[in-house]
């Protein structure tokens, strides 16, 4: 399998074939509005503008699975994010992805990519507190943990990084730019 495989809903309600990302690198992420690492949003736009005449895609997954930080309508989220970040990479509809009721994207995605911890940053021991409370055995198993994570898929689609949220986006943009 690989990400050409899957469709994933648009905003409006449409189906759309990750087919048609062929030939690109692509970085997904889950994210929330209202969530901490929002100001990430900066950051990616940034890499987006300056990478994808090179063939890079961000595709945008607002999920409000973690704190409820995402709690708007996908009207409400993508007006809030072109309105203070202006993005222009594609946002899709809100979705789920852990548990249950995960969209099978990211069952595939954190299947082919282990959670390796959230370093040993403050905001890396913090998170693990956090998570701690709430899993004594968070670390063992790959769903995602938090907002912001996210996946870099080469242009075969296979899934090549993981970066959890805490992650420097330096080295994210230093890892897309060698995938690239």
């Amino acid at each position: 399998m690989s990400m050409y495989d899957f469709s994933v809903k648009a905003q409006d309600g449409s189906t759309v074939s990750l087919a048609d990302y062929k030939g690109k690198v692509v970085l997904i992420v889950n994210t929330a509005t209202g969530c901490g690492f929002t100001p990430q949003y900066d950051a990616l736009q940034s890499l987006y503008e300056e990478h994808q005449k090179d063939g890079l895609e961000i595709l945008d997954f607002p999920c409000n699975q973690f704190g409820a930080q995402a709690p708007g309508t996908d009207e409400e989220i993508h007006t809030f994010c072109t309105g203070r970040f202006g993005i222009t990479f594609p946002q899709f509809a809100k979705v789920d992805v852990k548990g249950e009721t995960a969209i099978p994207l990211f069952k595939w995605l954190t299947e082919n990519a282990a959670f390796e911890g959230f370093g040993m940053s403050p905001m890396g021991l913090m998170m693990s507190g956090l998570l701690k409370k709430q899993d004594k055995d968070y670390k063992k198993n790959s769903s995602v943990k938090w907002n912001f994570t996210k996946f870099l898929v080469d242009r075969q689609g296979n899934v090549v990084a993981r970066f959890e949220p805490t992650a420097d986006m330096k080295a994210v943009a230093k890892k897309v730019k060698e995938v690239l």
